[in-house]
């Protein structure tokens, strides 16, 4: 028994977490902020804080670490050349974690996940109701596919419970 171990499993083997992690702080390191569950984003802070502590130090063996941890190279460069270099002078607490609600479907606790001086995108208000527009035209869409499916299922069975 492991006591005083604390790490988050998410009901996944070892390989399969290692890759989640990994997946997690490329999309991390390469998109500045992501949605996520509350869990993931504890776990995955962990991990994005020291790996933003080993790229300060813009060293061939700081390199060889990230990458044996990250294979992404473009995710290594990223840390080292840009990461490390905006957080210099900054002693941690590279990340913010920002709870948002929960999800729809399952109710798990989602977040943002973001590093601290991001930035997002401005957007101007008409790019704002087209992309609420397109979504709503998409929901419409996948609702109207949903009723026709549950349609053709209701008379497929009607049909055979006539024979």
């Amino acid at each position: 028994m492991r006591h005083k171990v604390v790490k988050h499993h998410f009901g996944r083997k070892p390989d399969a977490r290692k890759a989640l992690i990994r997946g997690l702080v490329d999309a991390l390191v390469e998109h500045g902020r992501i949605k996520t569950t509350l869990p993931k984003a504890k776990e995955l802070r962990r991990h994005v804080e020291k790996a933003v502590t080993i790229g300060k130090n813009d060293t061939v063996h700081a390199r060889r670490v990230l990458v044996s941890k990250y294979p992404n190279k473009n995710t290594v460069r990223t840390l080292v050349s840009d990461l490390g270099q905006r957080f210099k002078e900054r002693p941690g607490g590279y990340t913010r974690i920002t709870k948002i609600g929960p999800r729809p479907g399952d109710m798990a606790e989602m977040a943002y996940i973001e590093f601290v001086d991001y930035q997002a995108p401005d957007i101007s208000e008409q790019e704002r109701e087209d992309a609420g527009l397109k979504q709503a035209r998409a929901t419409a869409k996948v609702r109207k596919a949903k009723k026709k499916r549950l349609r053709n299922m209701q008379a497929a069975s009607r049909k055979i419970n006539r024979k």
